[in-house]
C-alpha cells in the first residue's frame, strides 16, 4: 500500500473496499507493514481470481476478454449490479431485486437464444440484446 511509508493514511477507497475483500486484520497488516504480496498470496486472499505465468499474461487476458465479449453482456451487467447491491440490501430486498432482474432478462433476445441453444444442446450466440 505504501501509504504509511510517507506518513499518509489510506485513500482511493482502499480503507472501504480492502477490509471487505480480505478482512480487517489483513488490510491493517498491509497498511502497517507495506508488505508486497506474492501472486499466490493475492489469490489466496481473494484479491485476484487467477494467477498465470508472466509469459502467458497477455494471451490469457485476451482469451478472457474474448470470452466475456462473446457472452450475454446484458445479463453480465445485471449480475454485476445485483452483486454490488447485495452488499447493502437486506435478503428480502435482494431477492425482490433478483426476481425483477430475472424477469427483465427473460425479455431479452440473448435469453431466448440461450434457452433455445441449451434445449438443442448447442452453443448460444449472444448479441447483447
Amino acid at each position: 500500500m505504501a501509504y504509511s511509508k510517507i506518513a499518509a493514511t489510506p485513500d482511493g477507497s482502499s480503507s472501504y473496499y480492502l477490509p471487505r475483500l480480505i478482512g480487517l486484520r489483513r488490510a491493517m497488516e498491509l497498511y502497517f507493514t507495506n508488505r508486497v504480496l506474492s501472486a499466490r498470496e493475492a489469490q489466496e486472499w481473494g484479491l485476484v481470481t487467477r494467477v498465470v505465468p508472466d509469459a502467458d499474461l497477455a494471451k490469457e487476458a485476451q482469451a478472457l476478454a474474448r470470452e466475456l465479449a462473446q457472452g450475454p453482456t446484458k445479463a453480465f451487467g445485471g449480475a454485476k449490479r445485483l452483486f454490488h447491491q447485495s452488499t447493502w440490501e437486506s435478503l428480502e430486498t435482494q431477492m425482490e431485486l433478483e426476481a425483477q432482474a430475472m424477469a427483465a432478462s427473460g425479455r431479452t433476445d440473448d435469453f431466448r437464444a440461450g434457452v433455445t441453444a441449451f434445449a438443442n444442446k448447442q452453443t448460444p450466440t449472444f448479441r447483447g440484446r
